[in-house]
């Protein structure tokens, strides 16, 4: 299988077929590869083709992403769901550690809020953080100034997901997000993946796993790093 940026990808039968049928019924080839690549991946594993309306993405901030990931940068998801889909690469995930609950406990914040400030002591600025478990978190990475290197900011939910993502776009961070209310681990993974495949292929990249460790090949059609 070839990309759009004409790199050969291993892919499974099924993988091959899915893109099959995605670019039989839709044609994204006017848009920029990155963000090409990244609509793609994300109707690919929702099999929802209203993201291509529905996704914001600037190509200038997709390129920023990849280099950021070439140049190994830390990945932080915001929740458990996240992290596990991420297979490409070492990703930090405080949610379910007990420091966290206490700083939710002593701090009278949420469990997302008290994950975000930990990642953020651990990993400091310039981190590539993935949200798509909650909005919480990433209204927390908005009011602690974490000075992200990309946030990629796609949470589901009926109350506050929407107005939190309008927030996201509209502090100027370079992001990729969605309008609707729409969205999950699931969506913020595949959008992620589409990126980490880039940055991967950048000469001297410093993304994912060493090639000599066996985490490397875990990756399984949804999570492949391609």
């Amino acid at each position: 299988m070839t990309g759009a940026d004409g790199a050969n990808i291993a892919a499974s039968p099924v993988l091959e077929e899915s893109y099959r049928i995605l670019r039989s019924r839709i044609d994204l080839s006017r848009l920029p590869k990155f963000s090409r690549d990244v609509t793609e991946r994300v109707i690919h594993a929702s099999a929802d083709f209203d993201y291509f309306t529905d996704l914001v993405c600037d190509e200038g901030s997709l390129s920023d992403a990849v280099a950021a990931l070439a140049a190994g940068a830390p990945v932080i998801a915001d929740t458990a769901m996240v992290s596990a889909g991420i297979t490409g690469c070492p990703v930090l995930c405080k949610i379910n550690e007990p420091l966290t609950q206490r700083l939710a406990r002593t701090a009278s914040i949420s469990r997302a809020a008290a994950a975000v400030r930990l990642a953020f002591g651990e990993a400091g600025p310039g981190a590539v953080w993935v949200v798509g478990g909650g909005w919480a978190a990433l209204a927390e990475i908005l009011n602690r100034r974490v000075e992200p290197a990309f946030v990629i900011g796609l949470p589901a939910g009926l109350v506050g997901a929407a107005e939190t993502k309008d927030a996201l776009r509209a502090s100027g961070l370079p992001c990729v997000s969605n309008a609707s209310d729409k969205g999950g681990p699931a969506v913020a993974v595949a959008a992620f993946n589409a990126l980490l495949g880039h940055a991967v292929t950048v000469p001297g990249s410093r993304a994912g796993w060493a090639p000599e460790d066996p985490r490397a090949a875990a990756a399984d059609d949804d999570g492949a790093i391609w």
